[in-house]
């Protein structure tokens, strides 16, 4: 495992960055703010966590910053958490995509950009309820079965099943609504944590054709509903140019925790810079 040490004087403290899979210190580091790093949290679950890679900062043992990078997707995701000066020296050391699609608050757009070129986008709402504040909708929907994928994904106007596979309804939670045998409207979960008690909604559509009348809404509120079973909380995300969306999400009782950035980044290394790197590295303490 590589580890560097950089030591960043405007703040007169060392700061040792290092990749790391202590699930046990990055679940109290993320559990901080629990429904910002959601996604992150369930990531630590065995099904997910083979699939991701982590990098953290620390200050005298104690970590200040969390950056995630997720396999398996092109751009890779990554979720960063904590301080600037953390997030910047693991992305400028440990975690280096040349392109990612980062899910970032307003605030560590200033540390991103140091290492990457970032995009514009919208801002984005997360989202959450729990049991307490959750109010049904009441419809006439169906849990979605594997067999279904196709149907599922031409909803989603990809064609044939060649996005989301047959997995992704076995693994997760989608309800579906059909007008005439045909399925109009269908929500779904990004990922679900037994151990966190977390998930994410996500995958809501409706067709065009049947907007504006309560569909989204209800398929999302059965599945809402079916994880609070097991979940103390459910999150999601939307834009926050979307009022429809705000609108269908809050009348099941979400409301808004943070807004925050899911951008474009792609890193602005000058083609000799990896030599330059490794020069720097002759110099600088490495541990193992």
């Amino acid at each position: 495992m590589r580890v560097t040490t950089v030591a960043l004087n405007r703040r007169e403290r060392s700061i040792l960055v290092q990749e790391t899979a202590d699930r046990s210190m990055l679940r109290s580091f993320l559990e901080t703010d629990r429904l910002y790093s959601a996604y992150a949290l369930c990531d630590l679950d065995d099904r997910e966590f083979l699939r991701t890679r982590w990098g953290v900062a620390l200050v005298a043992g104690k970590p200040i910053a969390v950056v995630l990078q997720y396999a398996g997707y092109s751009p890779q995701p990554i979720f960063v958490m904590g301080e600037n000066e953390g997030i910047e020296v693991i992305l400028a050391n440990v975690i280096k995509p040349r392109t990612a699609y980062v899910a970032a608050r307003p605030e560590h757009l200033a540390a991103i950009a140091a290492s990457y070129r970032v995009e514009p986008g919208p801002a984005m709402f997360r989202m959450w309820v729990d049991a307490a504040h959750f109010r049904p909708f009441p419809a006439d929907v169906n849990r979605l079965l594997p067999v279904e994928i196709g149907e599922v994904n031409r909803l989603y106007q990809l064609g044939l099943a060649s996005w989301l596979p047959a997995s992704a309804i076995s693994d997760g939670l989608y309800y579906g609504m059909r007008l005439g045998g045909r399925l109009v409207s269908a929500a779904g979960t990004h990922v679900i944590s037994p151990n966190a008690r977390l998930a994410v909604v996500g995958n809501v559509m409706t067709h065009a054709d049947f907007r504006g009348r309560g569909y989204a809404t209800a398929v999302t509120g059965a599945v809402t509903a079916e994880l609070l079973r097991f979940c103390d909380q459910v999150v999601l995300n939307v834009r926050a140019d979307n009022p429809p969306a705000l609108a269908a999400y809050r009348r099941l009782g979400y409301q808004v925790h943070l807004t925050f950035e899911e951008r474009l980044i792609h890193r602005t290394e000058l083609p000799w810079s990896g030599w330059t790197g490794a020069f720097r590295r002759m110099f600088a303490r490495k541990e193992s």
